[in-house]
C-alpha cells in the first residue's frame, strides 16, 4: 500500500507518487550563512503541469548558485517568484541531478516512468513567441536556471522539470557522478562551441582561467576532445598535476602575477605601465606553459573584474574573450584601443539550451568528458557543502549530494 511519505532509502513501487517528501528548503527568516539557511523538512510534492516531468532523484549536484539562494543576495528568490504570482514561502534549491522518470505530464513525448536521466537547468515558456520561433532559448526572456530561479530543485526526494530538461543518462556512471556535471558541462560547452566565428577548432590555444574548479574542468576535457590546446590557469602549484591528467598542455599560477583589478587610467602613464609590464609577462607565461608564441584564440572567463583587463590584452587577434560569471567582481575595465584595433570579441555566455546540454552529455557518454567528481555528501550535509564552497574551501573539480540514493557507486535503480 503506497505510503504519504517515505524515507530516505525507501523507494515506493515505481511511479507511486506520494503526496508528501523530504526536501532541503531555504526559508526568507532563515537567509544567511548556507549552514544554517538549508533545513530538512517535509513539504507536499508539486503537481505536474503538461509538459513536465517528476523526477525521483537519486543525487544532486553542488553550485554556486544556491549559495546565493541561501543568502537571499544578490536577488531574494523567494520573493521574487512571489511577485511573480507564485504562492510558496521558500525555495527548494538544486540545479543538477539524476535519477528516474516518476511522473509525466499529459503533453510529454519521448519519456516514460522508469526513464534513467540527468537533468539540465535550461527551462522557458514553451509558449514563449522566441522559442515558438524557433530561435535559441536560452536567449529567450521567459529563461530560467532551474533550481534557483524557479522552485523544485534537485534537494529533494522529488524534483518538478520540463521534460526537454531531461537527457539519458551515461550507463557507466553512478548516480552520484551523472548528477555533478550538468550545469558545469553545459555552460562550457556553450562557451567553447556556442558563439559563431570564434567556435573551438583542433589546434586553437585557449586560455582557461580557474582550471581546476567546476568549470574549469569541463573546460579543459572539452577542449582536449576537440583538438584544442587548453592552457589552465590556477592559483596554487598543488593544482598543476590534476589540470595535466585532465588534457591541459601547460599551466600557469596566477599568484606569480600581481598586476589584477580594474585597469589604471590610461592617463596615469607609472600606473599603467606596471599593469602593462605585468600583463605582458602574463602573456609570456601562456606562451611558455603552451610551448609555442600563439596567443590564445578564446579565453573562457569567470573572474571578471580582477582578470578581464588581462584577457583582453592577451587575446589573439580576432579571437574572443567569452564570460559566464564575475567571481572577482562585476566591474569589467578594458583598453579599448586593443579591443577594436585588434577586433577581438567580448561575449556573455549563459548556462546553455537543449542541443548543447545534449553535446556535452554525448561526451560523458562516450567517455570523452569525466564528471571530475571529488566529493560525496550525505542529503543533511547539503548546507555544510554549500558552505564549504561559500568559503572557497570545496575540492577540486565537483560536488554532489546524496538523495534517495544511500549507496555510493550504484549505477541503476
Amino acid at each position: 500500500m503506497a505510503k504519504d511519505l517515505y524515507e530516505l532509502g525507501e523507494t515506493p513501487e515505481l511511479g507511486v507518487v506520494p503526496r508528501k517528501m523530504h526536501a532541503q528548503v531555504i526559508r526568507a527568516e532563515r537567509f544567511g550563512e548556507p549552514r544554517d539557511a538549508f533545513q530538512r523538512e517535509v513539504i507536499e510534492v508539486p503537481e505536474v503541469g503538461p509538459h513536465d516531468v517528476l523526477v525521483w532523484v537519486m543525487a544532486a549536484g553542488v553550485n554556486y548558485n544556491n549559495v546565493w539562494a541561501a543568502l537571499g543576495i544578490p536577488v531574494d528568490v523567494i520573493k521574487a517568484r512571489q511577485r511573480a504570482g507564485e504562492k510558496e514561502a521558500f525555495h527548494v534549491g538544486g540545479s543538477d541531478a539524476s535519477g528516474v522518470v516518476w511522473a509525466v505530464g499529459s503533453a510529454v513525448e519521448g519519456l516514460a516512468v522508469g526513464d534513467q536521466v540527468v537533468v539540465h537547468c535550461g527551462t522557458w515558456d514553451l509558449a514563449d513567441p522566441h522559442v515558438v520561433a524557433g530561435k535559441d532559448p536560452q536567449l529567450a526572456a521567459s529563461a530560467k536556471i532551474w533550481g534557483y530561479e524557479t522552485n523544485w530543485g534537485s534537494f529533494a526526494q522529488l524534483a518538478r522539470v520540463q521534460a526537454h530538461q531531461c537527457v539519458p543518462k551515461p550507463t557507466h556512471l553512478s548516480w552520484e557522478e551523472a548528477a555533478a556535471y550538468m550545469l558545469v558541462g553545459a555552460t562550457a560547452y556553450r562557451m567553447l562551441h556556442g558563439w559563431e566565428g570564434n567556435t573551438l577548432q583542433a589546434g586553437d590555444p585557449v586560455l582557461i582561467w580557474g582550471g581546476a574548479g567546476g568549470l574549469g574542468v569541463m573546460a579543459i576535457q572539452i577542449c582536449k576532445a576537440a583538438g584544442a590546446l587548453p592552457v589552465a590557469v590556477v592559483s596554487s602549484d598543488d593544482k598543476t598535476d590534476y589540470c595535466k591528467k585532465l588534457g591541459a598542455v601547460g599551466v600557469i599560477n596566477r599568484k606569480a602575477f600581481n598586476h589584477w583589478g580594474m585597469l589604471p587610467h590610461w592617463t596615469d602613464d607609472a600606473a599603467y605601465g606596471e599593469w602593462l609590464k605585468g600583463a605582458r609577462a602574463f602573456g609570456r607565461a601562456f606562451w611558455d606553459a603552451l610551448g609555442d608564441k600563439r596567443n590564445p584564440t578564446i579565453v573562457f572567463e569567470h573572474p571578471g573584474e580582477s582578470t578581464i583587463p588581462t584577457s583582453i590584452f592577451v587575446c589573439e587577434t580576432g579571437g574572443m574573450v567569452v564570460i559566464c560569471a564575475g567571481t572577482t567582481g562585476y566591474n569589467a575595465t578594458l583598453d579599448l584601443r586593443y579591443h577594436w584595433m585588434r577586433q577581438k570579441r567580448f561575449q556573455g555566455s549563459h548556462f546553455a539550451n537543449d542541443a548543447q546540454s545534449r553535446g556535452v552529455n554525448d561526451l560523458v557518454t562516450a567517455g570523452k568528458v569525466d564528471p571530475c567528481l571529488s566529493r560525496v555528501f550525505e542529503f543533511d550535509e547539503t548546507g555544510a557543502c554549500h558552505q564549504l564552497m561559500r568559503e572557497n574551501r570545496h575540492p577540486h573539480g565537483n560536488m554532489a549530494v546524496l538523495v534517495n540514493a544511500r549507496e555510493r557507486g550504484r549505477r541503476s535503480l
